[in-house]
Formats: structure tokens, C-alpha cells, sequence
């Protein structure tokens, strides 16, 4: 049984890798798919199969996924062309008889309101047309995007943000990693929808007050109308781009399309996610 990842040097996809190996996975049943080999050094160094394919590459793909069984398709970065980029994926998975394809999506995909939905709900509905069965890997929020707004929260004292009261369900990079690592080494997901978030379902007031508890410092959450933080953000030096996403993405937590209480994760991985003071430990130096 042959498993292929890809993105595999990417900060997922690693700890994806690392997942099937602890879970016992033979190195060589494993195939990683990357842009460039040369990152890829250490996994070839364990007996993965290191292989190169681009998204915008059909031929590369389909000689990529060539005797490959199962499949984790881990949404690209390159937002505005993922759709064209996964069909690619989707296709050439066709075209090599892949037995199973699993998708990391977003949560609540088909209902969610954030910037990013439309391009995982139109992969997520081209893998409901293909022939070869699918599983959605919702995933929530890492708790590692907000690393880089940390260490400025300790030294203002505020933690901004635009979510109100909203809750979210955030969970760490590795346990997303568990979930998808136990997707692809067990049976009977095909079909399946799995709306993945963390345990720990907190505000962001909440969330300033675990940040000032870790690092000893006081913190509290300013709440700011959207296009304030999105100003906030730009002016801390964040592409207009990059700001107006993240800004879009707390009123996204504000509504709820953040928070789930599925408990799906935690039934896949078996055990209640990282928790929040732990997660952001590598945040506060």
C-alpha cells in the first residue's frame, strides 16, 4: 500500500510524514511530493520516495502518482489559482488509479463566509464528481498563525484582533497531522466529512489571558472594527493582502465559522488536542 503526500516539505505536510513513519508506515511505501528535491534530502535520506511535481504540472503529476494507493492532497498555497492547481492533482490521480484521495479543506467549507472557501468548496465538489472516493479533512485554524502576533503582544500589553466574541477552535499543525496520518492508515473513509478543530474553544479576550499567564506579562484583547485591524495590520508592515485576509478571517471567528464542537479531531487522533499554553510555547522565545 502506497501513500503519497504532497506538499510534503511543507509545515503540514512534514509532520504528516513524521505521523506515518511513528505510525509504523515503511519508508518506502511512503511517496513524497515536492517542488524541490533538494529540501526533500532528509526524507530521502529514511527510504522515502522522494518524487518532484508542481501543481501547474500535469505531466510531472501523473508520473508522481504512479502506483500510488492513497492520497493526501494538501491544499496549495497559491491562492487564486488552487482551483486550476487541484483539478491537476484530481486529475492525474484519476488517470493513476488512486483508491483514495484525502483533501485538507477548511471548516464548514460549504456554508463558511472566509475569503479562502470558495477555492476548498469547488475542490471539495470536483472530488464529490470523481470517481475515485474522497474524504474532506476540514481543518480549523493553526494555532501557529497567530506566532508572529504573540511576542508584539507581550511587549504592548494588547493582543488586537477584529472577532468580537467569537470563539475559535484552533488546534496545532501536528494534530491536523494525526488526524490525516490516521485517515490514511485505516479504513472506510471514503466519504466522510471530518470538520477538525481543537479542544480548547476560546475567545480572544480568553486567548490574551492564556498569552499573559505563559509569559508573565499582562496582556488583554483589543477588539477593533474590521477594517481598523485590517489598517492595524498594514501599517505594522503585513502586504494589504495578507491584512485584509486576516482581518477577514476574524470576522469569520466572529460569526463561528471558526469553531466547531464535532469532536472529530479528537475521535481520529484519539485524545483531546494540544493545549492552547502549550501550543504557543515556541512563540514566546
Amino acid at each position: 500500500m502506497t501513500t503519497a503526500v504532497t506538499g510534503a516539505t511543507g509545515q503540514l505536510g512534514a509532520h504528516v510524514i513524521a505521523e506515518l513513519l511513528w505510525r509504523g508506515v515503511a519508508p518506502t511505501e511512503i511517496v513524497a511530493v515536492v517542488r524541490d528535491a533538494d529540501k526533500a534530502a532528509d526524507l530521502a535520506a529514511q527510504g522515502v520516495q522522494v518524487r518532484v511535481a508542481d501543481y501547474s504540472d500535469p505531466a510531472a503529476l501523473r508520473a508522481t502518482l504512479a502506483g500510488v494507493d492513497k492520497l493526501l492532497l494538501i491544499s496549495g498555497n497559491d491562492v487564486g489559482r488552487r482551483i486550476d492547481q487541484h483539478t491537476n492533482v484530481i486529475e492525474a490521480a484519476e488517470l493513476a488509479d488512486v483508491k483514495l484521495i484525502a483533501y485538507t479543506s477548511v471548516l464548514k467549507a460549504d456554508t463558511s463566509g472566509l475569503l479562502v472557501a470558495p477555492e476548498h468548496l469547488a475542490t471539495e465538489l470536483r472530488l464529490t464528481a470523481s470517481s475515485i472516493p474522497a474524504v474532506f479533512l476540514r481543518n480549523g485554524w493553526y494555532w501557529e498563525n497567530y506566532f508572529a502576533a504573540i511576542p508584539q503582544a507581550i511587549e504592548s500589553g494588547k493582543l488586537f484582533g477584529a472577532a468580537g466574541e467569537g470563539r475559535i477552535a484552533a488546534a496545532t499543525r501536528a494534530d491536523f497531522a494525526a488526524a490525516a496520518a490516521v485517515v490514511l492508515t485505516t479504513e472506510d473513509h471514503g466519504g466522510k466529512v471530518y470538520e477538525l478543530g481543537g479542544s480548547d474553544r476560546i475567545t480572544y479576550a480568553e486567548f490574551a489571558q492564556v498569552i499573559s499567564a505563559a509569559s508573565g506579562e499582562p496582556v488583554e484583547y483589543q477588539d477593533l472594527p474590521e477594517a481598523e485591524y485590517a489598517a492595524v495590520l498594514s501599517a505594522a508592515g503585513l502586504p494589504e493582502e495578507f491584512a485584509t485576509m486576516l482581518s477577514t478571517s476574524d470576522a469569520g471567528i466572529a460569526r463561528g465559522e471558526l469553531d466547531t464542537d464535532s469532536g472529530d479531531l479528537q475521535k481520529l487522533i484519539g485524545r483531546p488536542s494540544t493545549p492552547v499554553a502549550d501550543a504557543i510555547k515556541p512563540a514566546l522565545g
